[in-house]
């Protein structure tokens, strides 16, 4: 299939733009890096979650083409109150749009990507920052 939308927009690179309100700091107690197979982006994320789970902080180090990098702004904006089970069902969400579904995912932001679905060789770096933030939150031994 031969893509056919313009894939950096000015909307998807401002979006990359983004990133700067997240550093990775060191005071992060979970933390996780993930690297895409597909396409080699590599992700650095940091986590403080409160007490019933929910993330209450995040920064990260992003690697990764334009996509990428607005897709991880996109997923970061949105964590805030999120726990393990709302991004894992938000991961399912968006790998089924991504791969076809007609259902946009719920995720706030998440319609700046809608032009990217066509490049599948991007999937895997819109995906990540989500794999990333499960990698996280699953990590056995949060640092602090």
């Amino acid at each position: 299939m031969i893509a056919t939308t313009k894939l950096y927009t000015p909307a998807l690179l401002g979006l990359a733009v983004e990133l700067a309100n997240y550093p990775l700091t060191d005071d992060f107690p979970l933390r996780a890096e993930v690297r895409s197979p597909v396409c080699g982006s590599v992700m650095a994320i940091g986590l403080d979650t409160g007490a019933g789970g929910q993330i209450i902080a995040a920064g990260a180090r992003v690697t990764a083409c334009a996509v990428g990098q607005a897709a991880a702004a996109i997923c970061l904006a949105g964590l805030s109150g999120c726990n393990a089970a709302a991004v894992e069902a938000a991961l399912g969400d968006i790998t089924a749009w991504l791969n076809g579904s007609d259902q946009q995912p719920a995720w706030p932001g998440i319609g700046a990507l809608a032009e990217t679905r066509s490049y599948s060789a991007r999937h895997g770096a819109i995906l990540l920052p989500w794999r990333a933030v499960q990698a996280a939150l699953s990590n056995p031994e949060p640092r602090g």
